[in-house]
């Protein structure tokens, strides 16, 4: 079987399955581990799968532009990020994080509804002007243009001296074994850090992001 070919079949069987095994896969294709384990590390090289020991999982499309993952699962991030607002109670202290899902959460939030919103995302606090009775805190740090975020070590600094009630958190992936990832080291590390300082913590993952997993987890 040609190399092409053969990673071809290899990404629809990644598609079909959820997950690719070595050893059971070298055995039913005839292949040998070797081969096998060299087309995962060059399909992983291309930002086509994620290598996990033993075998690989689908990626999850951490590096599109701003733009495209805003354009992607509208009807998704409109329905989340509504159940979301649902759950900010009156008077809590609310960290959110800075997905193209969380954007949302402002315009399904009460106008009425009397909270704290704290977020390192320049849009995200913007996005809550027209809702008096919030009160907006805005972390600061490097602007990662990735997700116009703020990040770094100042970032952190600001969430660990937080105690919240209630954390929305973005990921990149969600998947049931290697669990939530995210495609940055320093992102994932200010991740844990918001999961850290909240006393409750939501993910807002659309569909197109389970079963998935990126290089960096949370």
């Amino acid at each position: 079987m040609l190399t092409t070919s053969r990673r071809a079949l290899l990404l629809e069987r990644l598609d079909r399955d959820g997950q690719l095994v070595v050893t059971p896969l070298a055995a039913e294709l005839g292949l040998s581990e070797d081969t096998l384990r060299r087309d995962l590390r060059e399909l992983a090289a291309e930002g086509k799968l994620l290598r996990v020991h033993g075998g690989a999982l689908p990626a999850s499309p951490t590096h599109r532009p701003l733009e495209a993952r805003r354009a992607m699962e509208p009807e998704a991030k409109v329905r989340l990020a509504a159940a979301a607002a649902g759950l900010v109670g009156e008077g809590q202290i609310v960290v959110i994080d800075g997905g193209t899902t969380h954007a949302g959460i402002a315009a399904a939030l009460p106008r009425e509804r009397c909270c704290t919103i704290v977020t390192h995302s320049p849009a995200i606090a913007l996005s809550f002007e027209h809702h008096p009775r919030v009160e907006i805190v805005l972390i600061g740090g490097r602007i990662f243009r990735h997700s116009m975020v703020a990040c770094g070590p100042a970032t952190v600094e600001g969430f660990a001296r937080l105690r919240a009630d209630l954390c929305f958190l973005g990921v990149t992936g969600v998947h049931p074994e290697i669990g939530l990832t995210t495609g940055d080291a320093e992102e994932a590390a200010l991740k844990r850090q918001m999961l850290d300082c909240a006393a409750e913590t939501v993910v807002l993952a659309t569909p197109d992001k389970l079963g998935r997993a990126s290089p960096w987890g949370i």
